[in-house]
């Protein structure tokens, strides 16, 4: 069985994904992950984690492989989630940070043992 927390280990604590949370990210490469009731539903990594993180909330279907995923998640069959709607989703699931230089590897890493639902894909082993 994985051991999440060792997985997470360096990560921020836990806290909800929201505007202020995304503003407290540093400027800086990473890491990114967002907990649905404690299990892993993404993961990403960017050159910029604050920018990164007020874009999958902020931004578009096209912005954004999560904001893309949640809308699809949250859309019904008369009418399609807007922007908000998505925010709101991702402001009740948590989010945590790690800061790295090499953030790539350590997203894929956590993509391939945990494949959360809102990957797309799963990249193939080193």
């Amino acid at each position: 069985m994985l051991d999440l927390e060792k997985l997470l280990d360096g990560f921020t604590p836990p806290r909800p994904y929201t505007a202020e949370a995304a503003a407290d990210a540093p400027p800086a490469p990473g890491v990114h992950v967002v907990l649905d009731a404690g299990s892993v539903v993404y993961a990403g990594y960017t050159s910029n984690l604050r920018n990164r993180l007020r874009q999958h909330l902020t931004g578009n279907r096209g912005s954004s492989v999560l904001h893309d995923q949640v809308a699809r998640l949250l859309d019904s069959p008369d009418e399609a989630a807007t922007a908000e709607d998505v925010a709101a989703w991702l402001g009740r699931r948590e989010l945590r940070w790690l800061e790295t230089d090499d953030p790539k590897p350590a997203k894929e890493d956590l993509v391939r043992a945990l494949q959360p639902c809102f990957n797309r894909q799963i990249p193939k082993p080193r």
